[in-house]
């Protein structure tokens, strides 16, 4: 067996004294944060009093401090990133007393979300899947803007359609009915990945409307007019107006975060009228193994129903795909529900994944899980 490859920052501290140059250099070749098997070396250049990479991974100091290389402007931390790993980062300065936190300027890949944009660190082993990048073999579905009225919330709800390519009237259609709709639309390319699905006969050819909330803290948590609107309003709706198979079984409710917790909610006030959920690091957050659920004000609903829900747990719907990141602080409650539902009698497909608290991991996980509940003729075995 040969030797473990010395680090390329190792290798340059050797080099010390460095002048500018040589600095220049290695940043052109290496770039920001450098993998090397299972070590990520994160970088900044820059006269500075201090340096950290900031993170929310779950396990790893935050922040994580660099460390200034000999008498340069350069500054590194190397940390260990298993195997198939995605992490979201910035970095802080401190110089004097000014504090700035930014993206790393040495890494180009970014990641949005509706709080703004991140540097991407990509371990050895990840890829982002084929189906959620733009085919242009893959015939396009269609989505339609609509405003519905809705007495249960008191107001106009806009929505956003999705009709699949070569929408039939005259065949019948499975419902998914997706939360902070808008934002899965843009951050987690959800429109490519169901043409992509769709076009490769994993999924089969749905009607998705897409939800996007007025206020999230409020409806999302257990609110009993969000719920009502969904299961009431939304849907009956759209039986009158689209070809949907009129079932429990061909609806289902998505969501992440607290959308995961309204997709539940829903299910639990509205038991047996949905067939299946699909549960994205949902915030699933309880006190009845402890008391402080960490979250503040904003998850004491959520507490409450949780905890109620998991005192008489009951089967409200046929199955549940679920997914976490084990780098993300849902990860315990996330897991420790797996059990709960089971025991109610309802499947349980739960995936894990090397990601945090993100829209790029939601999208990841989205071709196990849409074609596991919408299964295409492709997928000639499934659970």
């Amino acid at each position: 067996m040969s030797p473990p490859q010395r680090l390329a920052v190792n290798r340059l501290r050797e080099s010390l004294p460095l002048d500018g140059p040589a600095i220049d250099r290695f940043v052109t070749r290496f770039g920001s944060p450098i993998i090397e098997g299972e070590r990520a070396t994160f970088l900044y250049r820059g006269d500075v009093d201090e340096a950290w990479v900031r993170h929310r991974v779950v396990g790893l100091p935050d922040p994580l401090p660099l460390k200034r290389i000999g008498e340069s402007d350069l500054w590194s931390v190397t940390t260990v990133l298993p195997e198939g790993s995605r992490v979201e980062y910035q970095i802080e300065i401190r110089k004097g007393e000014h504090y700035e936190r930014f993206n790393d300027p040495l890494n180009s890949r970014l990641a949005h979300s509706p709080m703004g944009s991140s540097s991407v660190c990509a371990a050895i082993g990840y890829r982002v899947p084929e189906w959620a990048l733009f085919d242009p073999e893959a015939r396009p579905g269609t989505l339609v803007e609509e405003q519905i009225r809705s007495k249960a919330l008191r107001r106009d709800q806009p929505v956003q359609i999705y009709l699949p390519a070569r929408f039939n009237s005259a065949q019948r259609y499975p419902l998914l009915i997706v939360h902070d709709g808008t934002d899965y639309l843009q951050f987690a390319a959800m429109k490519t990945v169901l043409d992509n699905l769709i076009h490769r006969l994993d999924v089969d050819p749905l009607v998705a409307v897409f939800v996007p909330p007025r206020d999230r803290l409020k409806e999302y948590p257990h609110h009993a007019p969000h719920a009502r609107f969904i299961a009431r309003e939304l849907v009956p709706l759209l039986n009158d107006r689209l070809p949907l198979i009129d079932t429990p079984e061909a609806r289902c409710l998505m969501g992440s975060s607290f959308g995961g917790v309204a997709s539940l909610s829903t299910a639990v006030r509205y038991p047996g009228y949905f067939g299946s959920l699909l549960l994205q690091s949902a915030s699933l957050v309880f006190t009845d193994i402890g008391f402080d659920h960490g979250g503040g004000p904003a998850f004491d609903p959520v507490v409450k129903f949780v905890n109620r829900y998991r005192q008489r747990p009951t089967a409200v719907v046929d199955r549940i795909f679920m997914t976490c990141g084990v780098y993300e602080p849902l990860i315990t409650p996330n897991r420790s529900m797996v059990p709960v539902f089971r025991h109610t009698g309802m499947r349980v497909r739960y995936v894990e994944s090397r990601d945090g608290h993100n829209w790029e991991n939601w999208r990841d996980r989205l071709g196990d899980g849409l074609s596991w509940l919408f299964p295409g003729p492709q997928k000639f075995v499934y659970e």
